[in-house]
Formats: C-alpha cells, structure tokens, sequence
C-alpha cells in the first residue's frame, strides 16, 4: 500500500514508523474509539442482498488470479483447473441489476482514494457511509465485488499485454509493468498482496456463514450468536480496510512500468493486515463452532422428541420407525444382507415383526453362534417369521481402520440383516438406546411389531432362556412362560446339552459342578462316582465350568480331555451359554419386580451365580424334576466324604433328600458368599440374601476392564 504520506519515509526510520503503525493497528482503545464511528455509519434499511452468487464471481475472479500468481502462470496458457459453469452463475445474478451502479460506485472511489495516497482509515469511512444502508455482510461483498473488478481488470491488462495489441496499448497508457519479462521482480510485492486477499476472502466467506446459519435453530439474540454477532463489525472494517491496502497496493503499480518492488514499510503493512486478518478469521472460526454445537444440540433435542413420539404414535406399518432409528433416505442402501452380503433397501423390513440386535463392536464369538443357531432355527419355522438387524453403536471419536476392520469382521459372521456403516446411525437414535432403551455395554435385542410397536426394549434375556418360543417376545408372553416354569435342572440346561437332558429322562442322578481348582475337582469326583459304585446309584457328572473365564475355561476343556474326570462340555459356547441364561433368567425376573423372597427360582438361581462368585467349586445334586440338592465345593466334598454318617438316612428317604439334611447340619455360621452380576438393562436387585443363611448381603461396586 503506498504511504499516506510520503514525504515522512525520508525523515522518520522504518522500524520507528512500523512500530508507530503497529500501535495504531492493534490497540485496544484505538479500536474501541474506531468501533464507535463505524457503527455510526450504519443505518441498515432492512433490504436483503443475495450475495453467495456475487461471491462466487469474486472467487471465481480472485482465486484464478491466486492460482496463476502462486504458480507463476502470467502468460496466459494455463486454464484454471476450478472453472466455474458460468452459465450457472449467470442465471442466478439478475440482482446485478440493481448492484452493478453500487459496486461501479465503489470500484471508483477505491481507485480514486487509492491512487491519490489518502489515509486508509478515511477511506475506508467513506465507503462505509456509502452502504451504510445495506447489512455488514453485504457490504463486505459488494466492497469485495468492486476490488474484484479492478484488479481483474488491472491483471488482465498486464497479463494479455504480450500477446493482445488492444491490451498492449492499454497497459502502455496505463504505463503498467509487463508481468511476463518482470514477473520476478514483481513476485515478493505480489505473494504478500495474495497472502492478504486469501485472508480476506476467508474472513469474507465467515461473515455470510453466519448470516446463514438457521434462525429456526438460533436466533440473533441466544448468546452463542449475540456473542458472535458483536465481533461482526469489528470484521467487517478490518476486511473492508484490508481490500482499501490491497487497492493501494495495486495502484502503485499504475504508472510504474520501469519501476518495481515496493517499500518495506509498505510490505509489512500487508503482511500485519494479512496476520491481523488470520487471527479474525480463527476467532470467527471458533465462534461458528460454538453457535454449530449450539445448533447440533438444538436439532438433536428436537430429533430426539421426534423419536419418543414417533414411538408414542400409532403407524399403518414400520417404516417410519425403522427410516428414523437406521436411515431416512435408501440411496445408497442402508442394510447389508447376510447371506449374500449385498446391499438392500430397508423395504425388506416392511410390516414384519423385526429384532434389532444392539451392540458394540465387542460382541463375542459365543453370542454370535448361538444367535446364528436361534436365527436358522426360526427361519425354519412358519410361527416364528421375524428379521433380525444389527445396529452396531460406536463412538464417532474414536472411529478408524482398526475399528472399521473389526466392525466388518462381525458383520462377515451375520446370517441376518446389519446396517453398511456405524456411521449412519444418527446421534440422537445413540441416545434414545442408551436412554430409553438403557444399552450400555452388553448387547440388547429390541422387539418390534410389524406396525413399529415396541414389544420388548430387550428380548435378550428371553431369546437366551426360551429361544424362538418365545416369539413374539411380549412382556406377556414372558409372563406366560414363567408361570409354566419350574425350577430344574431341565430349566438350567434346556437347549445346551441333549446328552443331559436324556440322562433326566432316564431317572438318572446327575451332578452339575463348577469351578476350577483342579485339586478340588479331582479329589471331588472320584469321591463322588466312589459314593455311586459303592450304593449302586446310576449318577452322571457333568462340569459346567465357571462363568466370563474364557481362556482359562479353554484350559480346562484340555485337562479334562486328557484327565477324564468326568464329562464335561467340549467347547466355551456352552459354558458361556449356560451362564448366560442363569443371568438372563435373574433380570428377566427383575423385569417382572420378582423378589428373592417370594420367588423359588430367582433364589436358587442367585444361589448358583453366588457360588460361582467364589473361590472354590460348587455342586448341585440332582435326580428327576424336584430333588435337588447343592453346596459350595468343600461343604459338598466333606459331606460325601461322610457318606456312612447319613447313609441310613439315603437308605431310608433318599439319597438327594438324606444329602440335603446332612448339608445343613455341615453348614458353617462363618462364612462368605459373593455374587457377581455384570451391568446390564433391568437393573440391580436392591437386596440380595445368602444362598446359605439367608441374611442379607452387602453392596460393593467392582469396575472390570478384562473378564479373564
């Protein structure tokens, strides 16, 4: 920019002058003094200004410039990679109309001021009084426009003087340096005036973000935006002065064909604008990311509502709830077909009862077979006619290859329906499952009705313990299944194993143990078959193993292999499935506000999963469907070993009965019993009494990050 007054370069030193401009540029009570006359000079009268076309032929303009200058294209070869369609732009601009006068007006009063050395501070007043009528971001871009014009008109001129005889004639008038021979001269003034009009045009594209942010979502008046909006002045004259120095800039160069290279001073007061730009920009930056958080949460408040009363509401069918839990639109396809791993629309889905399988990407190898198993089963059967859809939930933070890698690994396993991408499952649908459907890390299966009805906010529990009969995984179709119930070792092992549930039909008496001390196990069972041979039972022992101990229970799957202590479940699918119906049938009668005291088999499964929590091995005796008898491992071991202490009384009223009244004659009034329940939807019992004494038990949190 050429100084505003020359005569004073020769009599005051640069660095004094810099320092001098750099107080008046960057001071506080400066700017506030400043602030006070620009807002004098506006007095907006309510016209609107569509100004994104304007802005796309300033770009359009600038940014062909930007690209031949950075890259050293003067001559006029290359072809701008970004062309615009013009036929486009064009179409949209019958504004230009009414604008054209405007921006002709400024386009003059920027040469005329700039030419003649006067203050950037006047001059850029003046112009503001000019669109004083007009709002900040239109007058941005018509100052914007006008400075677009003259130096496309100036960089036309100069650029085509080499090949154009009109240009050349013009540009030796104007007695404008010939770019082509001289561009090296003339790059160091050219790369600082473009590094500016680069700042400018971001400040510039700010200033109408926020003008078009959605009033219905934020108002001028919610502080994130009133906040905002009181920076916009401040701005507006910091870009509007910018475009007067670039103006300066340019004019200097008019008249100056023999002359090139421009003053330090000059240079530095491009290049302060330039920083002084950037640093509005980042600011402007930060407060649009503040007022589209606002935003964000504003639309996914009201997306959210949305969602609850959808649910609320009566449907024909289930599209309008399942478009708003997985997609709304279906291109590209939403779903992923499990068999042919093709992409399907969600129409698949219409008027038919559908199961949304709702996890994380840490859904074992366990729940993904017996899932499989439960969903060809049913696929097989005319009653139980239902889809199953995996909606994985993972967090957008933390979302890579790695975790896309994993996510595609699961789905490759999936004989049913799962959605393409995580990511397409909008924020708010996140919430509602966590919220209302109460996911937190262990998956859910949400029931559905072929009219979007919610049927059962988790089936898990029910599919676990009942399989497909329990289609269509009502509440009373639960309340229906467990009054026919009883509590039996054909209830604890039903759909796991048919080898044990023959030995029930044949009157056998079964043994059920657990845990893995394997000192234990070996002196327990050859005690136990002892007992057998030496009274002539038919007894059947079968290791259950303890439950969340996958790799060591694939251990002991080995050392019974080669060992034999007994029969035993060959594979961890069914240790981990028998543990998980036992827990499943727990918060299926919590879900039902069943209590330990009034409920036999709620009790006695919390027995189990409480021995299970100990240390040592556990048993429980069976013969039939009612005789049953258990206790933690060395109580259970002591009194086999006792045998002859109680054999009258197996003689005389049975052995599982006779066992059981010499147990409680064994059972030790010291003694510690724990229950491990993992977090999952349903809640936990306020009250747990011992599986041994009956007093209650106390509370304690425990926080496992490895279930090994």
């Amino acid at each position: 920019m050429a100084s505003n007054h020359p005569h004073q370069v020769a009599t005051i030193p640069p660095g004094k002058m810099q320092q001098r401009r750099q107080r008046r540029m960057f001071s506080t009570s400066d700017d506030t003094a400043m602030m006070k006359q620009v807002q004098a000079t506006h007095a907006p009268d309510g016209r609107e200004v569509d100004v994104k076309p304007v802005l796309r032929i300033i770009e359009e303009i600038l940014i062909n410039v930007i690209a031949r200058t950075v890259d050293g294209d003067v001559d006029g070869k290359r072809e701008h990679a970004d062309s615009m369609e013009k036929a486009a732009i064009f179409a949209e601009l019958d504004m230009l109309d009414t604008l054209s006068f405007v921006i002709y007006k400024i386009s003059c009063e920027l040469s005329y001021r700039c030419q003649g050395g006067g203050d950037a501070h006047t001059t850029t007043m003046g112009i503001l009084n000019m669109l004083s009528s007009y709002s900040w971001h239109a007058k941005v871009v018509l100052i914007l426009s006008a400075f677009a014009v003259n130096f496309g008109e100036f960089w036309l001129v100069a650029q085509l003087g080499a090949t154009n005889t009109l240009a050349k004639s013009v540009a030796l008038l104007k007695q404008l340096p010939d770019l082509v021979e001289n561009y090296a001269n003339l790059k160091q003034q050219f790369d600082t005036l473009i590094k500016l009009v680069k700042a400018i045009l971001d400040v510039t594209r700010c200033i109408i973000e926020f003008k078009e942010l959605p009033s219905e979502y934020i108002s001028e008046d919610t502080p994130p935006i009133s906040v905002a909006s009181a920076h916009i002045p401040v701005a507006a004259y910091w870009t509007i002065r910018s475009i007067v120095a670039c103006s300066s800039q340019i004019a200097s160069l008019v008249g100056s064909r023999n002359e090139y290279g421009s003053t330090s001073s000059e240079e530095w007061e491009l290049s302060s604008l330039a920083h002084k730009m950037s640093s509005i920009y980042e600011h402007l930056r930060n407060q649009l990311a503040i007022c589209y958080q606002y935003i964000d949460e504003k639309r996914h408040i009201e997306a959210f509502q949305n969602l609850v009363r959808l649910f609320e509401t009566a449907h024909v069918d289930n599209m309008k709830i399942i478009r708003a839990l997985i997609y709304a639109k279906d291109d590209p396809p939403p779903l992923i077909d499990g068999p042919t791993k093709t992409r399907v629309s969600l129409e698949v889905l219409r008027r038919k009862h559908v199961l949304l399988l709702i996890s994380d990407l840490d859904l074992s190898q366990e729940e993904i077979i017996i899932l499989d198993n439960l969903y060809k089963d049913a696929r097989a059967r005319v009653e139980t006619q239902y889809e199953m859809v995996w909606i994985p939930v993972v967090d957008r933070a933390t979302w890579n290859d790695l975790a896309r890698q994993k996510f595609e690994h699961l789905q490759a396993l999936m004989p049913w329906y799962s959605v393409r991408d995580p990511l397409i499952i909008e924020s708010y649908v996140i919430r509602y499952i966590r919220e209302v459907w109460n996911f937190i890390k262990r998956a859910i299966l949400v029931a559905l009705d072929p009219n979007g009805r919610l049927c059962s906010p988790n089936a898990l529990h029910m599919y676990w313990i009942w399989g497909n009969l329990a289609f269509p995984f009502t509440r009373e179709k639960e309340e229906s299944l467990w009054k026919s119930e009883v509590w039996s070792l054909e209830l604890l092992v039903d759909g796991i194993d048919p080898t044990v549930l023959e030995w029930i039909a044949e009157s056998k008496y079964i043994c059920l143990y657990g845990g893995e001390d394997l000192e234990w196990i070996q002196t327990f069972t050859s005690t136990t078959m002892s007992v057998a041979r030496a009274n002539n039972l038919s007894l059947e022992m079968v290791y259950v193993g303890k439950n969340n101990a996958k790799e060591r229970m694939l251990r002991m799957i080995n050392t019974f292999a080669t060992r034999k202590f007994s029969y035993f479940w060959p594979n961890v699918t069914s240790i981990w499935f028998f543990w998980t119906r036992l827990e499943s049938m727990l918060y299926s009668k919590l879900q039902h506000g069943k209590k330990v005291e009034d409920d036999q088999i709620m009790s006695e499964v919390m027995s189990v999963l409480s021995f299970d929590g100990s240390d040592q091995g556990w048993t429980i005796f069976c013969r039939g469907a009612h005789e049953m008898a258990k206790a933690k491992g060395e109580t259970a071991l002591k009194c086999l070993k006792e045998f002859e202490n109680w054999k009258e009384s197996a003689t005389r009223d049975g052995f599982i009965p006779a066992m059981n009244e010499y147990l409680k004659q064994l059972q030790s009034p010291h003694h510690c019993n724990r229950l491990i329940l993992p977090g999952t939807a349903g809640g936990i019992p306020e009250q747990v009494v011992c599986a041994e004494c009956g007093r209650p038990m106390e509370r304690y949190f425990m926080y496992r990050c490895c279930v090994e």
